[in-house]
């Protein structure tokens, strides 16, 4: 981590994090342990007027209370490239600069993502399974699909999924997407919505951000346009699926199945899910690796360490 040399306020660690992350933050600048208080709200009401900048993971984000405690605050510095839990028009609206921590964790959730398509149609987590409960014995595991030369949908063609449609290149796919926008420099064929794009695909790659304009983005009709023989990966965040609607798909063959990194209400997973082997279940784990990790913290303290040295974000998140 890079050294300071001073500090211009209090910052706020919302909630744990990284424990190198959480050293820098220590050493470097007045750092106040929200979560680790004996009375956070008591802390709050007598000093929240000292903190000018909060570090929270992009799960936890900062809430529209929390914000409105600290009538000071001038930046909040996300862990993670998702930032939908922080009201981030309102914290605008307020002089507040908002940052995550984009590109440094595209890679291994690219990685996850492609490993979880051909986990789910080639049934590789059901296999092991099958294997270790002593079915090989008595019969044959069934035949599964083959992923390549099948016809891959994207849905959300940034970063990250970008990252996923190359690394499926390598597999003969045909590429399809879905966009706000079109990308002028790929040669995938746009389609102008969810249901055509599942319509016209073996398999849908939900990669697109959270938050309001994507809730239950993959709608029943979507799952419906999808079909018995189509499978959908999901690496973006369980908000953009109608889980209800996926879950009633899945236990009575809608889709043929499904690989889940996210969920509606993490870590709590639909109980239906359980048993289905249709179903890769994984516990939000898409940059989970150590090298992806140290660049996300050292990135959330770059953002840290130059607004409060400098007074602006390295990674601002996007006007939308």
């Amino acid at each position: 981590m890079p050294s300071s040399t001073g500090t211009a306020g209090t910052v706020l660690q919302v909630c744990p994090l990284l424990p190198t992350l959480e050293s820098a933050l220590a050493e470097h600048h007045h750092t106040v342990r929200l979560a680790e208080l004996p009375d956070p709200e008591a802390y709050l009401r007598d000093h929240g007027g000292e903190v000018v900048a909060a570090v929270t993971s992009a799960r936890i984000g900062v809430s529209n209370e929390l914000m409105d405690a600290l009538p000071e605050l001038r930046a909040i510095v996300h862990f993670g490239v998702g930032y939908e839990t922080t009201d981030v028009a309102r914290a605008r609206s307020r002089g507040i600069d908002v940052s995550n921590t984009p590109d440094v964790l595209t890679d291994c959730v690219a990685d996850l993502a492609v490993g979880a398509l051909i986990d789910v149609m080639r049934r590789l987590s059901a296999a092991d399974r099958f294997v270790r409960r002593g079915d090989w014995l008595q019969d044959a595991f069934p035949l599964a699909s083959k992923v390549s030369g099948k016809r891959v949908g994207i849905l959300g063609l940034g970063r990250i999924g970008r990252a996923i449609a190359r690394r499926l290149e390598g597999f003969d796919v045909e590429l399809l997407y879905c966009s706000r926008t079109p990308v002028e420099d790929v040669s995938y064929r746009r389609v102008s919505s969810p249901t055509e794009l599942a319509a016209e695909c073996d398999a849908l790659v939900a990669a697109v951000s959270g938050g309001g304009a994507t809730q239950g983005l993959v709608s029943a009709s979507v799952l419906d346009a999808l079909g018995p023989q189509g499978y959908l990966v999901n690496v973006s965040r369980g908000s953009v699926i109608d889980e209800p609607a996926l879950v009633n798909a899945l236990v009575n063959g809608g889709i043929a199945g499904a690989a889940l990194d996210v969920f509606a209400d993490e870590p709590r997973v639909p109980k239906d899910l359980l048993d289905l082997d249709t179903v890769v279940l994984l516990p939000h784990i898409a940059s989970a690796t150590h090298e992806t990790r140290e660049a996300m913290g050292e990135l959330t303290f770059r953002n840290l360490h130059r607004f409060m040295t400098e007074g602006s974000l390295l990674t601002p998140v996007p006007e939308h």
